[in-house]
């Protein structure tokens, strides 16, 4: 199972960007995807998480209403949209999924790759 986060770059303060993560190889069932940031010299922080089954979200604080998860459930995709970035937005963004193994009844955590995003001031 690969998953594959694209969609980075850089954009200036205000700007918009919309990140996607896209599941393949011999993925199962998502239960759930989300999404995570790392900054330079910082923690990797939750984003986003999104439940594939109720279309549930949860947020961090520091995005909420700037920054919309949703889901192709048909591409195995999640998105993230990202509004009114600020500076302190700058990381390396990493989807990750919460699923099953074709075949098989077990659940795993895949991550993906990062992309980075960069908000100039």
């Amino acid at each position: 199972v690969q998953l594959q986060a694209s969609g980075g770059g850089l954009v200036q303060a205000g700007g918009s960007l919309r990140l996607s993560c896209t599941a393949s190889g011999s993925i199962g069932r998502i239960n759930d995807m989300g999404w995570y940031r790392q900054a330079p010299g910082k923690r990797r922080e939750l984003v986003a998480t999104l439940d594939f089954d109720s279309g549930s979200t949860n947020y961090a604080d520091s995005v909420k209403a700037r920054f919309t998860m949703s889901e192709d459930n048909n591409k195995n995709t999640a998105y993230l949209q990202m509004t009114s970035l600020e500076p302190e937005d700058t990381a390396v963004y990493y989807c990750n999924a919460h699923a099953t193994i074709r075949d098989d009844p077990h659940e795993f955590w895949f991550w993906g790759q990062g992309t980075l995003v960069t908000v100039s001031s």
